[in-house]
Formats: structure tokens, C-alpha cells, sequence
């Protein structure tokens, strides 16, 4: 009954993605491309989809330095769009495709999901803060040695003055972007998260 039970997990943990030819008018990716990434995909996750925790496993290995877990769980909750705990292939080559090959109008918008940690469609300076906070803890000590403790929130401060334009406490996305837009500062730092990817 053992042979059973393991054919039974394989078919229903097993998710195969769309049709490559899908993905490839949905993506910037050439076909190529994506069967080397689903190659990639499927050696890091042969169950073919990614949960919180081994997403969090594969960040740890980038910043050996710092804590990623808590930017590893604000990247998942950005990359698993339907909100159900797991991120398919489909769903990390769509979010891929926009920080590599994207505009800047859509990398932004995609940033703004990020950030908007509850999904209400406004960022507020809370949100800002948890997750610059993260990015300082991955990043580590060794990487900002002469920080200060309330550097995190002073960075906030500075970036949330800018980018609430109407000064009602919320960032919407088109105050987003268009801060991003005017400001090379603001558009550098958000560079940083590319490499962080």
C-alpha cells in the first residue's frame, strides 16, 4: 500500500505549468529561456511548486551575512498572486519577466505590490518601514557596519516625505510612481532590490 500512497502524493503534489508557448506570449522570456529556467525550477522544487519555507531556504543562501527570512516572506506573498501559500513556476517566470525585462512602469507597479504588504492598494508608512527593515536585515552587518540603529526609519521618513504627495498618510500607486519617476535617489535604492532578486 506504500507504492499506493507514493503515487497518490506524486499526482496531486506534482504541478505541471502551462504550455511553454503560453508562458511565452505571456512573458519576455523566449522559449529557450524558459526551459532553462523551468529546468532550474524543477531542481530546486521537483514538486513544481515552492512554499514559504523553501523559499525562504533558497534566500538564506544569498545573504549567508544577514536574517533574509522576513524579506523572503514579503518577496513570496508578492510572488504568489493568487494568496494560496504556494508559488508555481507560472507564477515566478511571470514576476521574473517583469524585473528583468520590464518597463519601468511595470517593475514600479510590481514594487508597489510588494511594499503594499496588506493588498489594500496603498502603502503606508508602516509597511515602508517593515519592509526596509527586512532589507537591512538581510543585508546584514557586514554590509552596512556604520549603520545606526534608526537608520532604517530615517530612510523611510525621507523616502515617505517625498512620495506623499498630498500628505493624507498614504502612498497610492501613481504618487508611487510618479515620486519614483522624479527622483533618481528614490529609483536608485529601488535598483537595489533588482540585485537583491
Amino acid at each position: 500500500s506504500d507504492k499506493i500512497e507514493d503515487e497518490l502524493e506524486m499526482t496531486t503534489v506534482c504541478h505541471r505549468p502551462e504550455g511553454l508557448e503560453q508562458l511565452e506570449a505571456q512573458t519576455n522570456f523566449t522559449k529557450r529561456e524558459l526551459q532553462v529556467l523551468y529546468r532550474g525550477f524543477k531542481n530546486e522544487c521537483p514538486s513544481g511548486v515552492v512554499n514559504e519555507e523553501t523559499f525562504k531556504q533558497i534566500y538564506a543562501q544569498f545573504f549567508p551575512h544577514g536574517d533574509a527570512s522576513m524579506y523572503a516572506h514579503y518577496l513570496f506573498n508578492a510572488f504568489d498572486t493568487a494568496q494560496n501559500g504556494s508559488v508555481k513556476f507560472e507564477d515566478f517566470v511571470m514576476a521574473l519577466s517583469i524585473l528583468l525585462r520590464g518597463t519601468v512602469h511595470e517593475k514600479l507597479r510590481w514594487t508597489f505590490n510588494l511594499y503594499d504588504i496588506n493588498k489594500d492598494g496603498y502603502i503606508n508608512k508602516e509597511e515602508m518601514m517593515d519592509i526596509v527593515k527586512a532589507i537591512y536585515d538581510m543585508m546584514g552587518k557586514y554590509t552596512y557596519p556604520v549603520l545606526k540603529e534608526d537608520a532604517p526609519r530615517q530612510h523611510v521618513e525621507v523616502f515617505f516625505q517625498k512620495m506623499d504627495k498630498n500628505k493624507d498618510g498614504i502612498v497610492t500607486l501613481d504618487e508611487f510612481i510618479e515620486s519614483c519617476q522624479e527622483d533618481d535617489n528614490i529609483m536608485r535604492s529601488l535598483q537595489l532590490f533588482e540585485n537583491v532578486m
